[in-house]
């Protein structure tokens, strides 16, 4: 049977897409659930899985081409070699076949497309592909490490990107964080030059960073903050916490708590500007910057931030960050802000000054918290002290209220009742 890989809808707003990268060619063999093709649209890259194993039959749509939504890219080559009739292939079978909205498939016959299922290996009640247990193999992992792998795929199977993501994290812990090089991608000049072409986030953040400079009057305000209340709590509490999430607890939920407070305060930063009309958000969408290791940036949103607790800021955080450095963001996930922060002191940068992430009239910079002495009642202290930048539109944000609104954000960063985390 033939299956149409079909360009996906990445959200409401999205009508198209430009095909990045293509991991197969034509008459190549693929996985259910391998990596089959990059897409990029004009708010997020995506890696997009294969809905069925089989041979890639066609390809339609050439990489660096755009398509629309729900138009067919691609056609997956399947053979039935039995239906699955057991309890956990049926429903295997099942989700192979109708392959979730971005896909359909058109039966040729009377066959299905589950060729290999039975010979797959399994592990326990875990299900593992012929592709993902040799690359296991490859790399020395064993089954007992295999089964501790978080899965991405369908029913929580672990998929490729799982056991690369797994492996990349394992060589850092090993070596001291070497990343391997991307030169070998690159057009070197024996000479004295590198050339390589700009790729398309790199394309997509230069268009959006020319439209918020054309668009905006930057003025900055640069304030500090005494960050020891909640250094201290989390040093006191981030063992427990960890343990309960499973992840680290930092400083970042803590200063978009404090920022959506703010934002409470003074709505009218939380506003965006529509011709020569202003729209005051009664709501706090929050972006949250994140870089993508040094290929560029992106910002998904944490909807409805207003709502939230620490905790719950937390873990919103933590969760878009993964999924955008592991390219699972939707296009919804990348809309809709009403205000940004960005962190470049996570590589240790004390301050620096952001461009406004459009349409958002203004945008916080967080720099590094570090220990520094300072003057407390005449008397000389060690602190835990940072630098917060706020960059903001003069068109509708004067002096005044950009400077009140960052210090209301320090009077609650530094009044920050702790007991409002758990």
């Amino acid at each position: 049977m033939q299956v149409e890989v079909l360009m996906p809808k990445m959200g409401e707003s999205i009508t198209e897409g430009k095909i990045v990268k293509w991991h197969k060619n034509a008459g190549e063999k693929i996985e259910r659930d391998e990596i089959l093709l990059e897409i990029s649209t004009d708010k997020v890259d995506t890696e997009i899985p294969a809905v069925a194993s089989g041979m890639i039959s066609k390809i339609v749509v050439r990489e660096q081409e755009i398509a629309q939504v729900g138009t067919v890219i691609a056609y997956i080559e399947t053979e039935i070699e039995r239906m699955a009739a057991g309890e956990d292939d049926g429903h295997l079978l099942h989700d192979a076949v109708t392959g979730g909205a971005e896909y359909s498939t058109e039966p040729a016959g009377s066959k299905s497309e589950v060729s290999g299922l039975k010979h797959n290996g399994r592990n326990g009640d875990r299900f593992y592909s012929p592709l993902v247990k040799n690359i296991a193999k490859t790399e020395g992992i064993s089954t007992d490490e295999l089964m501790k792998i978080g899965g991405s795929g369908a029913g929580g199977r672990v998929t490729k990107e799982d056991l690369r993501i797994y492996i990349e994290n394992k060589s850092r812990k090993s070596d001291g964080g070497t990343r391997r090089s991307e030169i070998a991608n690159m057009s070197f000049d024996a000479k004295r030059e590198t050339t390589f072409p700009i790729d398309n986030m790199r394309q997509l953040i230069m268009e959006h960073m020319i439209k918020s400079r054309d668009a905006s009057v930057h003025v900055a305000a640069i304030t500090e903050v005494d960050m020891t209340i909640i250094s201290n709590f989390i040093s006191k509490r981030g063992e427990e916490f960890e343990k309960q999430e499973g992840f680290k607890l930092t400083f970042m939920p803590f200063i978009a708590h404090a920022c959506v407070r703010a934002l409470k305060d003074f709505p009218l930063v939380n506003s965006s500007i529509e011709g020569s009309n202003v729209v005051q958000h009664n709501y706090v969408n929050l972006g949250v910057a994140v870089a993508i290791e040094t290929k560029g940036l992106l910002v998904p949103v944490i909807k409805a931030a207003d709502e939230k607790s620490v905790l719950g800021l937390a873990r919103a955080i933590r969760d878009l960050a993964s999924r955008a450095r592991n390219k699972r963001l939707t296009g919804e996930d990348t809309i809709g802000s009403t205000f940004s922060i960005t962190n470049y002191g996570v590589f240790g940068n004390l301050m620096g000054t952001p461009i406004i992430n459009q349409p958002n009239i203004a945008i916080l910079g967080v720099g590094a918290v570090k220990k520094r002495p300072v003057v407390i009642n005449d008397a000389i202290a060690i602190r835990q002290m940072g630098f917060l930048t706020l960059s903001f539109d003069h068109r509708l944000v004067d002096g005044a209220l950009g400077g009140q609104f960052l210090e209301k954000i320090v009077q609650y960063l530094e009044n920050f009742d702790t007991k409002q985390v758990f």
